[in-house]
């Protein structure tokens, strides 16, 4: 994608930060953690409710809502509806949820090719 002063990438989520997930009943919560400032500042743009509701939307969450932490450098995402009824009704292989922050981690997010090498990676291959 190109804008009119600067052509973007796209990257994995993982490049511009790490993750965690737990679960309560049939809610999940990932937390994003920023690698630095300027990576939270794109997340915080691009990490949107609707953009994390659209890249679950195979699981079919029933509300997204997102909490930013800026002293953290973190966001915090509450998926309610997407773990199939939770540990004890989920006939799934995680229960818990636990690989849903790996899923989160490949969300592609768009960034200048300044700050691609600055964070020293590749652009993200997509299949078409």
């Amino acid at each position: 994608m190109t804008s009119k002063t600067q052509q973007t990438v796209q990257l994995p989520l993982y490049q511009l930060a790490h993750g965690r997930a737990g679960d309560k009943g049939n809610t999940s919560n990932i937390s994003v953690i920023a690698w630095d400032q300027a990576c939270f500042d794109i997340l915080v743009t691009q990490a949107t409710e609707a953009n994390v509701a659209a890249w679950f939307g195979y699981r079919n969450p029933t509300k997204v809502t997102r909490y930013v932490l800026p002293k953290l450098h973190a966001i915090n995402f509450v998926l309610e509806g997407i773990l199939d009824g939770g540990v004890n009704d989920a006939l799934n292989l995680d229960t818990h949820g636990k690989g849903l922050s790996f899923w989160m981690m490949d969300m592609p997010i768009e960034v200048s090719q300044e700050q691609a090498q600055k964070l020293s990676v590749k652009e993200y291959a997509q299949s078409v």
